[in-house]
This record gives C-alpha cells, structure tokens and sequence, in this order.
C-alpha cells in the first residue's frame, strides 16, 4: 500500500475520496491539503526522506489560493531534487481539451482525472502499482 496526498479546496472532494480510499485499499496513509504551496514545502523539507515522501499526488487545478498550475510548476523545479518518484494525478472537474493537454508538458503526471473519482479511478493505479513493483521484483 502506498502514501497518497490530496490537495482540493473543496472539503466534500475530500470526504468523497476518503470514503473511496476506505473501499478501494489503495493508500495506507493519506494527507489531506487544501493549499498546495504547504505541500511542496513539505516535500523540499523531506526530499531526501524516501519514507517519508508520498507515492502519488492528487491536485485539483482550480482552487482560489494556489492553482494546480502553480502546483506544477514548483513541482517541475524540485522533482529532481526528491529521491523519490512522486506521481501526480491532477483530479479535475475540467473537461477542456486544453488544460488536458497542458498536462502533457509535465512528465510526472501520470493522468487526467475528471471528477468525480470512479471506483476504475483507484483499480486502475493499483494495477499500475502492482505491475511497478512486480517488475522491481523480478
């Protein structure tokens, strides 16, 4: 099981995830943050802590403080600096093509998601999980 971090700020997108994470097993320690800009400096605090620093990110785009976008960005700067591979799904109730691909320009973002989080949403990285760590192991 794996470190996830949400980062959304609506307290219900929160709630939801949290209920699907309790049926789906995906994370066993899950943050939950509503600014980004608290997370990055958490991550540059800990980058060298590989126990410490989350397997997956979920980033909403829209949010009045710190975008996503803002998000990226910092991240884009610091990402190698971690000596962990941090994979960020931006969770999204966007549908527009264009901030789809925007995505696209950042390498760590391993998906799209368009709200609301679909119970495929967590079997879907948990079989990418399972498929990294069955070729680790071989």
């Amino acid at each position: 099981m794996s470190k996830l971090v949400i980062i959304d700020d609506d307290p219900i997108h929160h709630k939801i995830v949290q209920y699907m994470l309790t049926k789906n097993e995906l994370s066993k320690e899950t943050t939950y943050a509503f600014d980004g800009r608290l997370v990055l400096d958490y991550l540059e605090e800990n980058k060298n802590k590989i126990t410490t620093l989350p397997d997956y990110i979920f980033l909403d785009l829209y949010m009045p403080n710190s975008s996503g976008w803002d998000f990226l960005n910092r991240f884009q700067e610091i990402s190698k600096s971690l000596r962990k591979e941090i994979k960020i799904f931006v969770v999204s109730s966007s549908i527009f093509q264009m901030d789809i691909n925007r995505t696209k320009n950042y390498p760590f973002v391993a998906q799209y998601i368009t709200k609301p989080l679909m119970k495929t949403v967590f079997d879907n990285i948990r079989g990418r999980s399972l498929k990294i760590s069955g070729a680790q192991l071989n």
